[in-house]
């Protein structure tokens, strides 16, 4: 897994911002990476939508899309990604995103510990290109929401270079 200091590092080197849109972390993805010196080059903004309302007004999230695969899903997360980058006054060139349910809150149907994430970033040409996945992480409330953020930045460098291999043509 990638530290934060790599992410920085691997960000800054390859010249790309970051915005956070965050839920079940509540920021933590994008403080975890502010607490790296340096992370001025590469972080933009950070985005908190923990209500349903806040995920459709600030961050684009459609109400069908929560209605259809629910609050805690990839459709939500990628929406989200997407939306941050979308958002007037970001300027950052890639987004990830979280959303999930750290503790057994809730009404049950989605197990403790899940989490969806979602990368997303501008290719050369203006498009936007998105990744997402679902992972469950065990512990409580609190080392939930940090395993989470950690692993949203850990996955960030494996993306991008995923994206450039299929941008390319190539294998990675």
């Amino acid at each position: 897994m990638n530290s934060p200091a790599d992410v920085v590092a691997f960000l800054t080197s390859s010249h790309r911002s970051l915005a956070t849109a965050e839920s079940c972390t509540g920021g933590l993805i994008a403080s975890t990476l502010a607490a790296v010196p340096g992370s001025g080059a590469c972080l933009d903004v950070g985005f908190v939508a923990y209500s349903p309302s806040g995920k459709a007004g600030f961050l684009g999230v459609r109400p069908e899309t929560i209605e259809q695969f629910g609050l805690t899903s990839e459709e939500v997360a990628r929406e989200m990604a997407e939306g941050a980058l979308a958002c007037v006054g970001c300027s950052a060139d890639v987004a990830v995103s979280n959303t999930g349910v750290a503790d057994a809150g809730g009404d049950g149907s989605v197990p403790s510990g899940t989490q969806c994430f979602a990368w997303s970033w501008r290719t050369g040409n203006g498009e936007l290109r998105t990744f997402s996945e679902t992972v469950r992480f065990a512990g409580d409330r609190d080392e939930v929401r940090h395993a989470a953020a950690l692993y949203a930045l850990s996955r960030l460098p494996d993306y991008l270079r995923a994206s450039r291999y299929e941008d390319s043509g190539d294998a990675p």
